[in-house]
């Protein structure tokens, strides 16, 4: 296990996440099952959106309050 900062999930991004955003495909995951995103600040509202146009539940935290 490492203590490298995590880095944001956007394509081509390396800054270091902030927020960790979770989110499921209702088509083909079950209810209890998420999978996560990390973003910096400057592109979670993007992968949020991208994540909600798609008609996907998603929650959005602090990375530090997914990691305590």
């Amino acid at each position: 296990m490492t203590d490298a900062p995590a880095e944001c999930s956007r394509a081509g991004c390396r800054d270091v996440a902030v927020w960790a955003i979770r989110w499921r495909n209702p088509r083909i995951h079950s209810a209890d099952r998420r999978k996560t995103w990390v973003a910096c600040d400057e592109h979670v509202a993007y992968l949020r959106e991208f994540l909600a146009a798609r008609d996907f539940p998603v929650e959005v935290a602090g990375l530090s309050d997914e990691r305590s």
